[in-house]
């Protein structure tokens, strides 16, 4: 059993307003309910210039729910929202709220086999779906039993939809009653970086909860029905489901929502609705700072910033904000987390490539092999307990027994404190390469290829090369227009790095694997590789 040795440097960071925080125990419903009260006539949603107030919000959340209980959907089904950014999905998810179902977030662009391995594993007994989706939805319907699909598409005459469902319906009396500690809200399922999927278990009060941790984080910088969020990242993800939905309702802040991210689009909208915080993924921000004409739009409307999904490299970080003037809060979370467990926060120091931070009522520890903390300054697994750690995972009892152990989550991934209780994430355990007895983390290796003024993007990753032995190899992704020497890459690289730390191997792509949220998928580069090499071509 792991025990605390270390004290928790990071409390002095904290004021007495982060001391004394109160988490309520409600559902996830009471988020919109308890803002309608607040900001009724506020706008809610702003979607391809249509606004949305708080009001008809709820009206419409309350009318969809009544008209799913009226059709017998009840406390404990499964339903699954697979839809791109739009304010129905956000309806369809307080609407399941407001009934106890639970909430399964798919990806709209999952193939069918993707989406088949989630529907068999949640049983998931009902769907709402958009036009990218349906082809998907069709096929499984075939296989899979729905009891029923919805489409969010107006036009959509093979399926009732969410629209017709919302007009025929008449508003529910009241939400049903939730044990917000024990009853499941989502089942999120984790990225499949790993090859493999697994549904995180995150109940009413893990939401809820991870929403008031991350007001409380922010401080007095933000401002209750005057924030702006820029909603440019998917909403089925964890992230987005929290920073941009969830905290923007709790706020009674004003969702600008995107379909999907398209720069000049962002911009467009950004000149016209004046965003005030922005939770992006890496892919954006590099989307930002290399934009060509980006000097001509004015962004200093941006306060608060924050990264998810990926680590954001310092370059990056260092030409948004002289761009902006905004700061990017960097962060941690994982879906297990519901997700957010770390922040740089701006009411103390702030440290740039650190991920800040515990959340308020949130504890951590770093362990080494053999489940010993280590003291500060020390690489080891990270731990995590707080009220945001999921209930488990969804029908997997060994999967969950391996995760939560004696109280503590176990992330996976390698990280280090130091002596102010600052966290730093040094990569994950399954990435770390180890050449020669040395142990080499590819997050280091990449933030050197990020500095150098031709790179755009870049991975570093272990490929086997014999049976006992593996090869460092980095793929890079040059700037529009640069002409990468690879040569010259390496000896870049020799001059900002210990030698056994230069990956062995470079090679220039056209763009990283990535999903549709920018997590990079490695183990695709790993997986071609081996591919390449299995037919004798090799990289430099």
């Amino acid at each position: 059993m792991v025990g605390r040795t270390v004290n928790k440097p990071w409390s002095q960071w904290y004021g007495e307003r982060i001391s004394s925080i109160f988490l309520p125990e409600c559902s996830v419903y009471m988020l919109l309910e308890n803002t309608v009260k607040r900001f009724p006539d506020h706008t809610a949603i702003i979607f391809n210039d249509k606004l949305i107030d708080y009001t008809t919000l709820k009206n419409q959340v309350d009318k969809l729910a009544g008209k799913w209980k009226e059709l017998g959907l009840k406390k404990g089904d499964r339903i699954g929202l697979m839809t791109a950014n739009h304010p129905l999905y956000i309806v369809s998810y307080y609407a399941a709220q407001a009934l106890g179902l639970i909430v399964v977030q798919v990806n709209p662009m999952y193939t069918s086999r993707e989406l088949m391995q989630i529907v068999i594993d949640s049983s998931v007994q009902y769907i709402v779906f958009d036009k990218i989706a349906k082809r998907t939805v069709v096929k499984i319907k075939k296989l899979h039993t729905f009891e029923q699909c919805f489409s969010i598409e107006e036009e959509d005459s093979d399926f009732p939809t969410i629209q017709s469902l919302i007009e025929s319906g008449k508003e529910i009396d009241g939400p049903e009653e939730v044990d917000p500690q024990s009853d499941v809200a989502v089942i999120q399922y984790t990225g499949g970086t790993s090859g493999t999927m697994k549904g995180a278990m995150l109940t009413h009060y893990n939401l809820t909860s991870n929403v008031v941790q991350s007001f409380e984080m922010y401080g007095d910088t933000m401002i209750p029905g005057e924030e702006v969020i820029l909603g440019a990242t998917p909403l089925y993800h964890v992230y987005a489901m929290t920073s941009v939905m969830n905290l923007g309702i709790h706020l009674g802040a004003k969702i600008l929502l995107f379909p999907k991210f398209e720069i000049q689009d962002v911009l467009d909208n950004i000149t016209k609705y004046r965003p005030t915080f922005f939770p992006g993924v890496p892919r954006m921000y590099n989307a930002f700072i290399n934009y060509p004409e980006i000097e001509e739009y004015d962004l200093k409307c941006l306060k608060h910033c924050s990264c998810g999904s990926a680590p954001l490299p310092i370059e990056v970080i260092n030409r948004f904000e002289a761009l902006t003037g905004a700061v990017i809060g960097e962060g941690f979370g994982l879906s297990e987390a519901s997700p957010s467990t770390h922040r740089n926060p701006p009411f103390a120091k702030r440290k740039v490539g650190s991920i800040g931070i515990p959340l308020p009522l949130t504890d951590c520890i770093i362990i080494d092999c053999d489940n010993t903390e280590l003291g500060p300054n020390c690489v080891g697994e990270l731990l995590i307990s707080g009220p945001q750690i999921m209930k488990g995972y969804w029908n997997s009892e060994e999967e969950t027994r391996q995760a939560l152990q004696n109280g503590w989550l176990y992330t996976g991934d390698l990280a280090m404190m130091d002596e102010e209780g600052y966290f730093y994430i040094v990569g994950r355990k399954k990435e770390m390469i180890i050449v020669g007895g040395f142990n080499i983390y590819p997050q280091e290796v990449e933030s050197v290829l990020y500095e150098h003024p031709d790179i755009q993007e870049a991975a570093v990753a272990s490929i086997p090369s014999s049976e006992f032995d593996e090869t460092i190899k980095a793929f890079i992704v040059p700037k529009e227009g640069a002409a990468i020497d690879l040569d010259e890459i390496k000896g870049y690289c020799y001059s900002k790095l210990t030698p056994y730390k230069v990956p062995k191997e470079f090679e220039i792509l056209d763009e990283l694997p990535r999903n549709t949220v920018g997590k990079l998928l490695k183990r695709l580069l790993i997986k071609g590789e081996l591919e390449k090499r299995a037919e004798g071509i090799n990289g430099k």
